[in-house]
């Protein structure tokens, strides 16, 4: 969950910024690294999921604080474009 407390500490940056965009980009690596291939669909979808008011959102925002949840997604969606 160190990544949620990295993207909780960020959440007020802009989500454009290098620091966001690089979060995005080695948390992709880091799942590619020790999960699965992680395309930029399947990081997309992971943001999806993690925003969408279940146990995912409910245990990111508790790392992270409220919102945190919501604006990994967003850095995800926008790291995939």
């Amino acid at each position: 969950m160190s990544f949620f407390e990295a993207f909780g500490k960020i959440k007020e940056s802009n989500l454009a910024s290098g620091a966001v965009q690089k979060l995005a980009a080695h948390l992709r690596a880091y799942i590619a690294e020790h999960y699965y291939l992680c395309t930029p669909q399947t990081l997309k979808g992971l943001g999806a999921m993690y925003a969408a008011d279940g146990e995912f959102t409910e245990n990111i925002d508790k790392t992270g604080g409220y919102g945190t949840a919501a604006f990994a997604a967003k850095a995800m969606e926008i790291y995939c474009k």
